[in-house]
């Protein structure tokens, strides 16, 4: 006991006026738990920062490395039966057909392209975290673009048994430099909303231009429908992610409010815009607007789907590992007038192209063991007229295209590869 009152009393000390009061503990205790308190937060925020879940929105690089691997396979994979699909139906288009079995054909043909469409948004969406949309500044043919978006419109209309109206432009030039793809897919979308909010009545497409500056020129694609409509409230949330315009609406005719957001998102990436406004008697009219160029010294017949021809078969090297890319290539380049000889890895192009009289090399990417990149460098290596021999890059990725003429690749081609595409390029590459 006395031990413990001892104790007791040792914590305690007297005031001025002689009553007991607790003792203060050390300043120097104090100033210990101050900075043990601190180093713990110090502590804490090092370790939030090497945490693998940074901030919201960020992802660790090893998992954006294995999202990028997954989505570079995506696109080489389904690319590459949609190379064929499209091929052999625009090589079927020009065949002597019947009306019956060329509409047949443009189905086939209007379904691929827009499968294709999707796959490429697929890969933008999935990559969310790079910085915009990497917009292709392609050669196309837009008279041929906007009569298969016509069709595609007269085709669900009439299967849901609506009027249709397509109103193209006799001024609309015929091959420009913009992104078909992304405009395909943009189009699609408008013109799947008109039809799917339309219970009687007509679904139209009008296609305009505008002269801008220089070689620059205002595409207007004003797609109407006599459906369901909108008030001006529900316009202004239109074009919001994740936002309908009527929770009734989305009840009845379903979709996230997605479609348009995302419309809005590539009008603006290819220079351009869209707009909603009311029709008078019912039903909505959206315009959207791309910018693209006008091609110079392009010759071939307005709307033809017959690709261009050189003066004298070629033979080209093609280095392609997918046995179906192969024989469709090979049906391709048939078609035009050329030879093909296929080998499977890029290690063996060097070599082969120093043995052998071709004329140009096709040279896809994604390959297994060395990839299309290094292979163009080893080719480039190479002393003499081989070294500098044509070479078109193909990749199912468009971002590939940077590294491929930077290796030395005097042209591109992004898949699905068309005839004509590829027959431009061909004659291109082997100009002086």
């Amino acid at each position: 006991m006395a031990a413990k009152s001892r104790v007791k009393r040792s914590l305690k000390t007297r005031g001025k006026d002689g009553a007991e009061t607790p003792a203060r503990k050390p300043r120097v205790a104090k100033k210990a738990r101050a900075k043990k308190a601190a180093s713990k937060k110090i502590s804490l925020k090092k370790a939030v920062a090497k945490s693998p879940v940074k901030r919201r929105g960020k992802r660790p690089d090893s998992e954006s490395r294995i999202v990028e691997a997954a989505l570079a396979a995506f696109a080489h994979e389904v690319r590459t039966p949609l190379t064929g699909i499209l091929a052999i139906s625009s090589l079927l288009a020009t065949s002597e057909l019947d009306e019956r079995e060329r509409r047949w054909v443009d189905t086939i043909k209007v379904g691929a392209e827009h499968l294709a469409a999707l796959a490429t948004l697929f890969v933008d969406a999935a990559r969310h975290d790079t910085a915009g949309l990497a917009v292709r500044q392609d050669f196309f043919d837009l008279q041929a673009l906007s009569r298969a978006i016509g069709d595609s419109l007269a085709g669900r209309a009439a299967a849901k048994g609506l009027r249709s109206q397509v109103e193209i432009a006799a001024k609309l030039p015929v091959f420009v430099i913009g992104d078909p793809v992304r405009l395909r897919a943009a189009l699609e979308n408008l013109i799947d909303n008109a039809v799917k909010f339309t219970q009687q009545g007509t679904v139209a497409l009008h296609v305009s231009v505008n002269a801008g500056s220089g070689d620059r020129l205002s595409i207007a694609f004003a797609v109407s429908d006599s459906g369901i409509g909108l008030s001006i409230a529900e316009i202004r949330r239109l074009f919001k992610p994740f936002s309908q315009a009527n929770v009734s609406i989305a009840s009845r005719f379903g979709g996230a409010g997605l479609g348009l957001s995302s419309v809005k998102q590539l009008a603006r990436a290819m220079g351009g815009d869209i707009t909603a406004t009311q029709r008078s008697g019912g039903g909505m009219t959206f315009v959207l607007t791309v910018a693209v160029k006008r091609a110079r010294g392009l010759q071939s017949g307005p709307g033809s789907d017959m690709p261009p021809r050189p003066s004298q078969g070629l033979r080209i090297l093609s280095i392609e590992d997918n046995p179906f890319g192969r024989v469709v290539l090979n049906a391709i380049l048939t078609e035009l007038g050329h030879q093909a000889e296929f080998i499977g890895r890029g290690e063996a192009a060097p070599e082969r192209i120093a043995q052998g009289d071709f004329d140009a090399v096709l040279m896809d990417m994604v390959l297994p063991g060395i990839d299309g990149v290094e292979a163009i460098r080893r080719v480039r290596a190479l002393e003499g007229p081989h070294g500098r021999i044509a070479i078109i890059g193909v990749s199912g990725r468009a971002e590939d295209e940077d590294a491929s003429r930077a290796a030395g690749a005097d042209a591109f081609l992004t898949k699905p590869v068309s005839p004509r595409a590829l027959a431009t390029a061909l004659l291109h590459a082997k100009r002086p």
